[in-house]
Parts: structure tokens; C-alpha cells; sequence
């Protein structure tokens, strides 16, 4: 069963129409067809006219539909004779963050994503997608696996944030992230990240620090949640929907900022209408950033890493330094 966000509400009462017709045709011989296709005319127009004028807090809404494309799906869609590994071979194996070796367009590749589940069980198996320091250990043992036997790395990103537990913080949360970010700036292999709905704060930065960083058309990414920043700024969560404005956490800003490389299109509606076509557009925008970075050499790549994450933010005659020098 399709779930329908609220600014849907035109389009979840056309196909709700459309099913009380096919309801109607099977108990007898009501012709339907006609009917159906003018109803789904309507839709696509609807969900033209509704998804062209997108807010922020509207794309966050879609960026955590439950319906979405996990890395789960993504990884058995897009990798071939996956097989996956598990365990940090220091405390613990973390099911928030996935990842294994598998075959991408015939090439051998390392896979690591944050998984939050699609079914209340499977949720709450995967902690939502919140990694635990673990989950970043395993993390950072992958991309030295991958580093070791010059293998490209794909990440996939959709996570809240960093679990925020005591127990957490007691393994010591911070610094997992800070050693996987460091390890994903010191590999010389390609590595190419994928933001597929929320990447929130350091524990989408853990796996997104990139040579390439690729972003679904709805998708977010951002330091903090707009609902944080809100609490935070204006004491209030009520204020949620003008941060998510303050933030610029969609795809089109962040790609003017510079922050991503590139916006892989959605399907009409979102992801979750379509996934076949939405996996298609992804494997192809992954094929061919990683086709660009094949067969260059491992201190170059880290080199362009480590200059393109120095200039985000910096002053103007400094970027131009860092970018000089890739």
C-alpha cells in the first residue's frame, strides 16, 4: 500500500478513485479503462504542478519516506555476487551500517551503506540507520580492505545521524566518525558516495568524504536536522520548517555550493514511485563518475579528495589555491 505525505492529498484521493473503479470492474462488467486513463492522466499532472514547486521542508518529508529506496535495496539491485561482512574486530557487529564485496557493472568493489530498514522489525534491527561507533569501525576495516587490494569504494548514505546513546558515547562515538572520515580522505582508491535520502551531520559525513558525492533529486544533507536546528536557534520544533529554508539542505543548493558533484533525477513523484527507474538513473550516474576516476593514480586521488574538501567553505583566493593545486 502506497504511503502518501501531506502535501499528496490531491493525488492519494485520484488513485483512491482509481482503485474504487478496478473494485468496481471485477464484481462486473463495468468497462473501466477509459475512465482509469484520464484518472492517471490527472495524476501525472498533479504530481507535476505539486513536485516542480518543491519547499525544503516538503523535500525533507520525501527524503524520509518510509517507502524510499534503502542501501539494501540499492546494493542487491546494483551489486553482483554480493557478499557481505560483518563485525568492527573490536567490540561488535553493528546492522546499522551494511557493506561487503561485490561486482559493480563486472568490476570488483567494496560497498558500505547506512541501512535503516523498511519494516517496523526490520527498523528496529538496523537502530533506524543510527550507526554506533562500531558501525564506523567496520566502516573504516572495509575501505582499508578495499585501499589493500585496490578496489573501488561505493557508500551509500540515508541516516539521521550518529546514534546519540550513552553507550555510544562511551565507545566513543566522536572518535569513530573522525577516523573513518580520516580513513575515507587517506585511501587511494576511487571512492564515490551516494546521498539516497538523509545524510545528518557526522555520521553521513563518516562515509561521504569523496571523491565524487552524487545525491538523489530529493534527497537532504545537511550538519544537523532542521527539527535540531530549530530546538536549538529558536528553542521550538515548531520552527522546523523555516530552518529546513535557513539550512539550504537540498540537492540543488548544495550543487551550487559545491558541496556535491552531481544530482541523479528522480522519477516523477520520488523514488519510491518507481524504483526500477529510479536505480537505473543511479547505476548509470555511478558507472560514469567512477569510469572517470579508474586508472588514475592512488596519490592523485587523495590528493583531489583531500584539496576538494579543503575549499568547501574556505575564502575565495583560498579555494582557488586548493583547487589550483588538484
Amino acid at each position: 500500500m502506497r504511503h502518501f505525505l501531506d502535501f499528496e492529498k490531491p493525488i492519494a484521493d485520484l488513485e483512491s478513485k482509481i482503485e474504487e473503479l478496478r473494485h468496481l470492474s471485477s464484481d462486473g462488467e463495468l468497462k473501466i479503462a477509459e475512465e482509469v486513463s484520464k484518472l492517471e492522466a490527472k495524476i501525472k499532472r498533479q504530481l507535476n504542478i505539486i513536485y516542480q514547486k518543491l519547499s525544503p521542508w516538503q523535500k525533507v518529508q520525501i527524503a524520509r519516506h518510509p517507502q524510499r529506496p534503502h542501501a539494501q535495496t540499492v546494493i542487491n539491485h546494483l551489486i553482483k555476487e554480493y557478499v557481505p561482512l560483518a563485525g568492527d574486530r573490536l567490540f561488535s557487529e553493528d546492522p546499522a551500517i551494511v557493506g561487503g564485496v561485490g561486482r559493480f557493472k563486472g568490476r570488483s568493489v567494496i560497498v558500505i551503506g547506512t541501512e535503516k530498514g523498511a519494516t517496523t522489525q526490520e527498523r528496529v534491527h538496523h537502530n533506524f540507520g543510527m550507526a554506533r561507533p562500531e558501525g564506523y569501525r567496520k566502516a573504516r576495516r572495509l575501505m582499508k580492505f578495499a585501499d589493500r587490494f585496490r578496489m573501488p569504494i561505493l557508500t551509500f548514505i540515508d541516516t539521521a545521524g550518529a546514534y546519540p546513546g550513552i553507550d555510544a558515547e562511551a565507545r566513543g562515538q566522536a572518535e569513530a566518525i573522525a577516523r573513518a572520515i580520516e580513513t575515507c580522505l587517506n585511501v587511494r582508491v576511487p571512492l564515490v558516495a551516494t546521498i539516497l535520502g538523509e545524510g545528518g551531520s557526522g555520521g553521513a559525513v563518516a562515509l561521504a568524504a569523496a571523491n565524487k558525492v552524487l545525491m538523489l533529486e530529493h534527497a537532504i544533507y545537511s550538519v544537523i536536522s532542521p527539527e535540531g536546528c530549530a530546538s536549538i536557534l529558536w528553542r521550538s520544533v515548531e520552527h522546523a520548517r523555516e530552518a529546513a529554508d535557513a539550512l539550504k539542505i537540498t540537492a540543488q543548493n548544495l550543487k551550487k555550493l559545491g558541496v556535491i558533484d552531481f544530482i541523479v533525477k528522480e522519477p516523477l513523484g520520488g523514488a519510491h514511485r518507481d524504483y526500477n527507474q529510479a536505480l537505473l538513473a543511479l547505476e548509470e550516474a555511478i558507472d560514469q563518475h567512477l569510469k572517470d576516476l579508474i586508472g588514475r593514480d592512488g596519490h592523485i586521488l587523495r590528493e583531489e579528495r583531500r584539496n576538494k574538501y579543503m575549499a568547501i567553505g574556505a575564502a575565495e583566493d583560498t579555494k582557488n589555491k586548493y583547487l589550483a593545486d588538484t
